[in-house]
């Protein structure tokens, strides 16, 4: 694994998930392996389980971590090449991963869409510097379109709540990414991402939203896309909740009909399903405080699982360096 960008720079999933839950066994089974090697964690945007969980992974496996959050306590960075950088940039972006180069053995990077440019944000303008420039292993924290440590997260969660076993079941788990309501424009990076990830796993796949808010259909492809929130959610096993604001109409809200909060009458047309969202929540504005602190949720177990999924990726980049 050279980088870790999406699910698309991942051999075999089914093997990692693997590897993830045998490190969730025993998280410190290699506390050296990451000795003398520094990880640089840079953050552009803010951050919660992202920077703890990634963090904890990269000293769970004995390396130096170095966290830089670059939007407060960097010099104001340049993006665009060619430009006469006498505005409030003082620092292009490619000579401050050049500088990173020589500090970092890894370069893990949060960078959300910018929601102005939807040709920026489409093209990964951030991202897509720090693979063109850096020359050691690049792990995506965030992008504009992306969240594959998330996704990943997602996928060891969903297998530790399913018998995938065929000796105990021959159904496939019925998996719905809901479409939540939002009281300001959010990025799709999330939406994507997981759809990308189901894709590939061993599941049946749905998508609910509004009109007007389908993801974009390159991350879509062939994913049932389902307006009408009722009939998506019949016999869920699994419910994704999370807001993104339109594609088409890039970053705008367009209006919407009917109540999309997930509730516990809403529930009662599922397999008893487990929610599961990738936090932070507004609740009972996304998702209700009876859903959100029912039995049914498995938002916290996901959130604890993202310290395994940035372990098994920083772990599988160490095995490259090493």
């Amino acid at each position: 694994m050279k980088n870790f960008t999406s699910v698309y720079d991942i051999d075999n999933l089914q093997d990692i998930i693997a590897k993830a839950l045998k490190i969730k066994d025993n998280p410190l089974e290699n506390p050296t392996k990451g000795k003398g090697k520094t990880i640089g964690l840079v953050f552009l945007n803010s951050s919660l389980r992202t920077r703890l969980s990634s963090q904890i992974a990269a000293q769970n496996l004995g390396l130096n971590v170095l966290v830089l959050n670059a939007a407060q306590e960097a010099w104001n960075l340049e993006f665009a090449d060619g430009t006469v950088m006498n505005g409030d940039a003082v620092e292009h972006i490619k000579d401050a991963i050049e500088v990173l180069n020589q500090y970092c053995d890894i370069i893990a990077v949060r960078c959300f869409a910018g929601m102005k440019s939807k040709e920026d944000d489409v093209n990964e303008s951030i991202l897509s510097q720090f693979l063109k420039h850096a020359k050691v292993p690049v792990v995506s924290l965030e992008s504009a379109t992306r969240h594959p440590l998330q996704s990943l997260a997602d996928c060891i969660t969903i297998t530790e709540n399913w018998p995938f076993d065929k000796l105990k079941t021959d159904r496939k788990p019925k998996v719905v990414l809901t479409w939540a309501p939002h009281i300001k424009p959010i990025a799709q990076a999330v939406g994507n991402s997981f759809t990308e990830w189901m894709q590939k796993m061993d599941v049946d796949f749905v998508i609910t939203n509004p009109e007007g808010y389908d993801l974009d259909k390159n991350f879509t492809k062939d994913t049932p896309v389902v307006h009408n929130q009722d009939e998506a959610l019949k016999d869920a096993d699994f419910i994704y909740v999370k807001n993104w604001s339109s594609f088409d109409d890039y970053a705008n809200m367009p209006n919407v009909e009917g109540d999309w909060m997930l509730t516990n009458e809403k529930l009662e047309f599922t397999n008893q399903a487990k929610v599961m969202h990738c936090l932070p929540v507004r609740r009972n504005l996304e998702l209700s405080d009876e859903v959100m602190d029912g039995n049914n949720s498995i938002i916290y177990q996901q959130a604890k699982n993202r310290i395994f999924s940035a372990q098994v990726v920083f772990s599988e980049i160490l095995d490259e360096l090493n």
